[in-house]
């Protein structure tokens, strides 16, 4: 243990250390002194003249100052001999725990051992016992289990000989309820690993279940026939009522009840029979009444559409798939007036109409997917079963309002095999159709053209076979309940359409050494047409549920090529599936259009050469003429652009000849402009004269298409402004624009108009200040020249 530290003495102690110690407010500063002595006697200076004062009658505070300083060190010392004089006593209690803590946990170890050494010898001496109580018990367990499964038996043999019992006194009902309690006790021994056990069982109650269900069958059968079931041919008159017609309805009601009754069992027995069978759609079971009523029906369809009979034939899926929605719709009057309230009184939560139509469904079922198979390597034959299930599913969801949640025949035709044979049949007869209509006599025709309220779009045959070919083929996978299935057949059409624009392409092509001839117009409308008509499917509720589960699904087949952003597009319903198509057929059409304007302007032009040439400058002024005509040169141009406009106008859909005509007066804008009004000169009389050329002449032209044809000649409106002008005014900007140039100075910031403002005021908005400079030195009417 460490010595105590000791105080030192006081009268050891200088003036100067008490400065020195940390006191009052100079604790810190004194810190940062070094050990300097002169810096320390400055320091005490300074101090006394703060503390103490220079005058003389301050020197009495010197010693309470003393005094001050004397009582502080002696409350420093105390407290560190304080804390140093505690720190031992707490060390040697802490080590006085700490041994005593030791001395416990060695005890503790050692009443540890000693409990587990006798534990260990009691568990020795009880190991003996405890193995005879073991062996005891499992007995035990073993004669339980027996007595258990002798219980078990008992109460099979019970229930049997109670069924037995009720059968020979005729309680139907009391031995349904035997065989039901059967039915329960199978259940229950699901679990059991008592296989034997569970087969007596099993075997029991199929016997009797069978007994029942065949005894309570031939009275049903035998009431159904004095009913006149099943109905085969849809009855000409009412049938007259029986006489003991009370008592039949009774007993039918009681034979339902008590089938009914029997379903529990039945619904074992036939639930078995699914899980040890192939079969990859298992439906629910039938109703038990149902079951019977369809056994003549069944007998009726194995006969006629199964073996060698004539009506099974491979060729006419419209026979049977016919008969069954007749018998559907001969027979849902009498299931509706004669088992629906019987089973509405038995609280049954299902309708027998419907459960007749899933019996009869599930026959034809049988007999597609058997006929299918054998269908897959002809191909006439395969489109023709498709298009019978198709329209049988169609009937039976509509007129029969089959529920759209069970199962009809469509499912059949997604399996791989048939599903991929459909595909393939489907592009293999739609090129072939293809190849058909583009090499027919009246492919480029349009089969309206004599009804304008019906040929607004002039589309060719062709196209229009192509379209109506694409949507038969979308009516026909509409109705499936597959997405991917129903977006295989999308990418299919995809693909037909990007072989037709293929196919259109290179018949363009053999006829761009005329554009303007009526195939080539054709096609242009062909592209257009069915541009249109994508662009309208685009906003189609049915493809635009596609697109939504393509996006959701990952379909690659459909998505392919598309990136990050295109994708979110098609979530966000932005795009569409048809949005590379459209963009190609776009940019055909574009193509197309501006290979025929460049050959109308490429005629115009020829046709405006002596226009271009004309004498502007010499022309008589507009007082020295009594009449202003025509100009004599502009003639062939005027007649030209007007047989061009009446021809694509007769041969064009409407959309494209507005594209047309807008275009080609934006080419003739251009042309005029450079060619006629920058090339010459003019005196007042060519100004007045080609004024009156393009707005009586030439505007007029277009003005059968738009109520402000001039609104597409801006460049030679505005010139035939600026060129007209008086002679003052042209001055006055011309001096302006000069101006405007020369000095290049903000005109509206200066109080005077902008050049921009002025030429607005004149109503020209298109050309810029430097242009109509140009146009106004073209001019010769000046004074002074």
């Amino acid at each position: 243990m460490a010595a105590p530290i000791t105080a030192p003495p006081e009268n050891t102690m200088e003036v100067t250390d008490y400065f020195v110690k940390p006191a009052y407010s100079t604790r810190q500063s004194t810190e940062s002194f070094s050990a300097d002595s002169e810096e320390l006697q400055d320091y005490v200076v300074n101090f006394l003249d703060k503390q103490v004062g220079s005058e003389t009658q301050f020197l009495t505070n010197v010693g309470d100052l003393l005094e001050n300083l004397t009582a502080e060190n002696s409350a420093l010392e105390e407290q560190v001999l304080t804390v140093s004089s505690s720190v031992p006593p707490k060390v040697s209690e802490a080590l006085s725990a700490a041994e005593g803590c030791r001395s416990s946990l060695e005890d503790l170890l050692q009443r540890e051992q000693l409990i587990f050494n006798m534990l260990h010898q009691h568990r020795q001496v009880a190991q003996p016992w405890m193995d005879n109580l073991r062996q005891t018990c499992n007995q035990v367990d073993t004669i339980e289990r027996h007595m258990k499964y002798l219980r078990c038996l008992q109460h099979i043999e019970e229930l049997s000989a109670a069924v037995q019992q009720c059968l020979m006194t005729s309680s139907i009902q009391e031995a349904i309820k035997a065989v039901d309690s059967m039915a329960v006790l199978d259940c229950g021994l699901n679990q059991s690993g008592c296989s034997h056990l569970q087969n007596f069982l099993r075997e029991t109650l199929c016997f009797w279940h069978k007994i029942i269900k065949d005894r309570l069958a031939s009275d049903f059968e035998k009431i159904l026939a004095q009913l006149h079931w099943p109905i085969i041919s849809p009855p000409t008159q009412s049938p007259i009522p029986a006489a003991n017609y009370q008592e039949i309805s009774s007993q039918l009601e009681l034979l339902v009840t008590q089938l009914l009754a029997l379903q529990t069992s039945d619904d074992i027995i036939s639930q078995r029979a699914l899980a040890s069978s192939t079969c990859l759609l298992q439906a629910p079971p039938l109703c038990l009444p149902i079951q019977i009523m369809l056994l003549p029906l069944r007998r009726r369809f194995k006969y006629h559409f199964y073996g060698n009979r004539q009506t099974n034939s491979l060729s006419k899926p419209e026979w049977y798939l016919t008969q069954v929605l007749m018998w559907m719709g001969n027979n849902s009057a009498f299931m509706e007036e004669k088992i629906q309230p019987i089973l509405d009184r038995a609280e049954a939560s299902f309708s027998a109409r419907v459960e007749l139509c899933r019996g009869l469904l599930s026959l034809v079922q049988e007999k597609v997917a058997s006929d299918a198979s054998r269908l897959l390597y002809d191909d006439v034959l395969f489109c023709h079963l498709v298009e019978e299930v198709l329209q049988f599913e169609k009937e039976l969801r509509s007129n029969h309002l089959y529920p759209a949640v069970l199962p009809g025949l469509l499912h059949l035709l997604l399996e791989d095999a048939v599903l991929q044979k459909w595909l393939t049949v489907e592009k293999k007869m739609a090129v072939e159709k293809m190849d058909a209509m583009l090499s027919a006599e009246g492919a480029w025709s349009s089969q309206y053209k004599d009804i304008s309220d019906m040929d607004e779009l002039k589309a060719p045959d062709c196209a229009e076979t192509f379209m109506t070919l694409l949507q038969v083929i979308t009516e026909r996978y509409r109705a499936l309940p597959c997405p991917s299935a129903q977006l295989k057949f999308l990418e299919l059409q995809r693909e037909l359409v990007d072989d037709f624009r293929i196919r259109l392409t290179q018949v363009m092509k053999e006829e761009s050494r005329c554009p303007l001839g009526v195939r080539y117009c054709a096609i242009l409308n062909a592209v257009n047409y069915i541009s249109t008509i994508l662009g309208d499917w685009a906003d189609n509720v049915f493809f635009l549920q596609l697109q939504q589960a393509a996006v959701s699904h990952g379909e690659e087949m459909v998505l392919r090529g598309q990136g990050t952003m295109e994708v979110g597009r098609l979530a966000s319903l932005e795009g569409s599936l048809f949005d590379g198509l459209l963009a190609l057929l776009d940019r055909l059409k574009g193509d197309m259009l501006g290979r025929l304007l460049e050959w109308t302007m490429r005629e115009i032009t020829e046709k405006a050469k002596p226009y271009c040439q004309d004498r502007w400058l010499s022309l008589p002024s507009q007082h020295d003429q009594s009449t202003m005509t025509l100009s004599s040169t502009a003639c062939p141009m005027m007649l030209c652009v007007r047989d061009r406009l009446l021809n694509l106008h007769n041969v064009l859909s409407l959309s494209l000849f507005q594209l047309a005509w807008q275009g080609l007066a934006e080419r003739l804008d251009n042309f005029l402009y450079q060619n006629v009004i920058l090339c010459n000169h003019f005196s007042d009389g060519g100004a007045a004269q080609l004024q009156f050329d393009m707005t009586r002449n030439l505007f007029p032209l277009f003005g059968h298409y738009c109520k402000r044809p001039e609104n597409f000649f801006k460049h030679v409106k505005e010139a035939c402004l600026i060129l007209c002008l008086n002679v003052g005014s042209a001055i006055l900007l011309r001096t302006l624009l000069n101006e405007s140039e020369e000095e290049m100075r903000d005109w509206t910031g200066a109080g005077d108009p902008s050049p921009e403002a002025a030429l607005n005021e004149l109503g020209v908005y298109c050309l810029a200040p430097c242009d109509v400079l140009i146009l106004l030195s073209l001019r010769t009417s000046w004074p002074g020249q």
